[in-house]
């Protein structure tokens, strides 16, 4: 069935002047899993393909080892030490 094979998310975003950088704008915003209602807060707009991946992954979408790479850096996940290790996985 079609519905089991997809995924829904509400991403938003808004622009943040932060405390810190008085004056200075950010980007930040939020990624909702539909079905689930789990949600994570983004502080980059970097982070939101990050967020999605693992659940298009689930539906047997296949990343490259470099793409996993990037996105686990893009999560702020501490990469392996090289791309031939994220082969054994």
């Amino acid at each position: 069935m079609l519905e089991q094979e997809t995924e829904s998310f509400i991403v938003r975003v808004w622009v943040e002047e932060t405390a810190e950088e008085a004056g200075r704008a950010a980007w930040r915003g939020h990624v909702t899993h539909v079905p689930s209602g789990e949600r994570e807060y983004v502080e980059r707009l970097g982070q939101i393909p990050a967020i999605i991946a693992p659940y298009l992954e689930r539906l047997g979408i296949k990343f490259s080892r470099l793409e996993r790479w990037r996105l686990r850096l893009r999560r702020g996940q501490k990469p392996r030490k090289s791309l031939a290790e994220d082969t054994q996985r």
